[in-house]
């Protein structure tokens, strides 16, 4: 029962924060979409490929994380990791999805 009630507490504290934190990035805009918008590098294969998993990125947070958050601000990889694989249990996100989503958060 104790158990139960920490992770309940867990929870609860991660949903604030996720809240927290779209409510921090709208009030500041969507920087996200004027980076989006700028030219692309040089034309490489490497430069094409990352170009192409950004979009895939994009893409799939608009179709899994959009429905409920705006994009957070930007966090250090690792709490963006923590915080991608717990929506993902909780959003039923696949894991390629989340790989994807990942991926667009931390670039």
């Amino acid at each position: 029962m104790k158990t139960r009630s920490m992770i309940s507490a867990a929870l609860l504290a991660c949903a604030v924060f996720l809240a927290l934190a779209a409510a921090a990035a709208a009030k500041t805009g969507s920087k996200d979409s004027a980076s989006s918008s700028a030219p692309p590098a040089a034309a490489s294969g490497s430069s094409h490929q990352d170009e192409s998993l950004h979009l895939e990125g994009e893409r799939r947070f608009r179709a899994n994380c959009a429905r409920c958050h705006a994009a957070p601000p930007r966090f250090a990889p690792r709490m963006m990791g923590t915080i991608v694989r717990h929506m993902r249990v909780r959003a039923t996100i696949t894991d390629d999805d989340m790989r994807y989503i990942l991926r667009y958060m931390t670039e």
